[in-house]
């Protein structure tokens, strides 16, 4: 049960990090490779305002605002300097890693003694169900680890509803309408290029306040965190696509937080049987890859079979 309750509360984690993946790969079709720094960027700034004393809000907050400012950089270089999307966010990302260095002043930050979300949610449900452990479904499960799943699931929900309501007003509409035809939002007399910043703000707000959660639930912020991760939203979104047949935003949304969790227990469930953790890297691009293909080739099949 212990397993399954620290797969459940990563995948809500990471679902933040999906969602982010979702604002910049389908509403506005860029594969933001900046994410695989904004997240250990949003790990480093809370993870150093956590041990100097700043409250868990404070530091999240300020980890997400980080993310944000380097998604904006990367959205200023393929605007203003007319840089493809994909290279802009890898000077990004490349420059990301010496600057999560210099926040951290070393390469992992521990977070043992600090005041995080983590143990406050473990004084929570001491407080509320005492320190003995509970029995859910004929399983022994501490309190504080209910309560953290708890806190995590209102962080997703609470981040999938806000952006859901965001993009339903003008700002955000017009972002959706800037990632589905620029052409007409240029014609139309509107700023392309500042809406592009600010999505690309948006979604790696979102990946840095995964991060800045991630390192307070994991206990520490680490340079090598970051690697890999934007496969890992692109496998969360697309699972997601399939859990819910749908790309409607609201359906969209919440397929992209049960896509993070679905996937999280899938790895959960496979390291329990003896995959090498060596491999799951390798195992997520493939799976990824054959997600993005398949579809195409299933649709080639369909579209060149003899009439009956």
């Amino acid at each position: 049960m212990t397993l399954l309750l620290g797969a459940l509360t990563l995948g809500l984690i990471l679902s933040l990090l999906a969602m982010g993946v979702y604002v910049s790969f389908r509403i506005f079709s860029i594969p933001d490779i900046t994410t695989d720094g904004s997240i250990t960027l949003g790990a480093a700034v809370a993870a150093v305002l956590l041990v100097g004393g700043t409250s868990p809000i404070l530091a999240t907050a300020a980890g997400a605002l980080a993310g944000a400012v380097a998604g904006a950089l990367a959205g200023v270089i393929h605007t203003r300097f007319k840089i493809n999307a994909l290279l802009a966010g890898i000077l990004v990302m490349t420059a990301l890693y010496s600057v999560n260095l210099h926040v951290m002043g070393r390469s992992n930050v521990p977070l043992l003694q600090a005041n995080t979300f983590a143990t406050q949610g473990e004084r929570l449900g001491q407080a509320l169900f005492g320190a003995g452990p509970l029995h859910v479904l004929g399983w022994p499960v501490t309190p504080g680890d209910l309560a953290v799943l708890a806190l995590a699931f209102l962080a997703a929900v609470a981040a999938g509803v806000t952006l859901y309501l965001f993009f339903r007003t003008d700002v955000g509409t017009a972002m959706r309408a800037t990632g589905d035809n620029p052409q007409m939002v240029r014609a139309l007399g509107a700023d392309v290029d500042r809406y592009t910043i600010l999505g690309l703000a948006l979604s790696n707000g979102l990946v840095a306040l995964s991060g800045a959660l991630l390192a307070q639930y994991q206990g520490f912020a680490d340079a090598q965190m970051g690697i890999g991760m934007i496969v890992w939203g692109l496998a969360s979104v697309i699972i997601g696509e399939a859990l819910t047949g749908s790309r409607s935003l609201g359906l969209a949304l919440a397929g992209a937080v049960l896509g993070s969790v679905l996937f999280r227990l899938l790895v959960a469930v496979a390291l329990r049987w003896g995959l090498n953790p060596n491999d799951l890297k390798l195992i997520t691009a493939l799976f990824v890859f054959s997600a993005l293909v398949l579809p195409r080739l299933l649709a080639r099949r369909r579209g060149g079979a003899p009439a009956a």
